[in-house]
């Protein structure tokens, strides 16, 4: 009796043992049951890839905005190549008898090479008034990121209305004040307002406040550096890529800048680009080949733009970004 009831009891414990967790087969998953499960799992494999409908409106979409900036582009180049008489008497957007280099050696040369003049004045505007810009955002934005005094708050919100702003608004009281102290219609007259730019002040604020770590600026005072060399050798160093987007910002603006070299200026030797082709126009009624002059220089001047934004769009790029997601 005594065998039998233990042979009972082994035979009993055998289901409970393969059901206890971690003893015998491994448990099977449950199947999934609901519909279009095995779909999802594919598209789970695969990655995240939009549907072909979204790609297609996507690509769509940036198409048209390429062809609506590349266009007038396109026309300019076009232009450029003709004479006064073919810019009106043939389709603006083919070529007509180009002699692109004749054309613009004429511009180069009109009126004694005034335009290469204007092109120096634009470069030398945009050039110092930029990085000047740049150099003077950058001490402000580190000082604001990096130091506590009283009132801090209140200078940042004062600059930020100053994005607000518009140039056009502050172009005639800066022409009585500079009038006043004798520095109207001289270069100083259109640099001094290019070297301030608000929004560079809050970008470089932004930056220097997440890529410039406090922990290597308290090393730095550890180690007997003094605050402005802790500024130029690492403040200046890790805000570079917001000190290069704010240059080219501030280089584009100063470049196309036209009311303010308007309302400043008188001397036709001190004119940027922009007022030199728009005194251009203005004559070109009375002398005809002056149509294809402003043509031809209009597209001679969107040339460094063209090649700064090429050198500098990464450096851009990554000015935008970095920063903005905290690891």
């Amino acid at each position: 009796m005594n065998e039998a009831n233990d042979l009972a009891g082994a035979v009993a414990s055998e289901p409970a043992d393969e059901a206890a967790p971690g003893k015998g087969r491994p448990e099977a998953a449950p199947p999934d049951d609901r519909p279009g499960a095995g779909r999802r799992a594919a598209r789970g494999r695969e990655g995240t890839e939009p549907p072909l409908r979204h790609r297609i409106v996507t690509v769509s979409l940036l198409t048209v905005a390429a062809l609506y900036f590349l266009t007038p582009v396109y026309w300019l180049v076009v232009s450029s190549t003709k004479s006064s008489s073919d810019l009106f008497g043939t389709f603006g957007f083919w070529f007509h008898d180009p002699h692109p280099l004749d054309y613009l050696h004429r511009v180069l040369t009109y009126d004694d090479g005034i335009y290469v003049r204007w092109f120096a004045n634009s470069l030398m505007y945009a050039g110092v008034g930029a990085l000047a810009a740049t150099l003077l955002s950058a001490a402000a934005g580190y000082a604001l990121a990096k130091f506590r005094f009283p009132g801090r708050e209140g200078v940042f919100n004062v600059i930020l209305a100053g994005v607000l702003i518009p140039g056009t608004a502050l172009a005639l009281p800066l022409y009585l004040l500079f009038s006043e102290i004798g520095l109207a219609n001289t270069y100083w007259a259109v640099l001094i307002p290019s070297i301030v730019s608000p929004f560079g002040v809050y970008l470089c604020r932004i930056y220097a406040a997440a890529a410039v770590p406090d922990s290597l600026l308290e090393a730095a005072r550890i180690d007997g550096a003094g605050e402005a060399r802790i500024f130029s050798t690492l403040g200046l160093r890790l805000m570079t890529p917001a000190l290069v987007t704010v240059f080219l910002f501030q280089f584009v603006h100063i470049w196309n800048n036209f009311f303010l070299p308007l309302v400043m200026l008188s001397d036709s030797d001190l004119y940027p680009i922009q007022l030199g082709l728009t005194s251009w126009q203005g004559y070109a009624d009375r002398q005809p080949e002056l149509y294809q002059y402003t043509v031809g220089g209009a597209f001679l001047s969107v040339l460094p733009l063209m090649v700064l934004m090429g050198v500098l769009q990464r450096y851009w790029r990554t000015g935008l970004t970095e920063g903005s997601v905290k690891a």
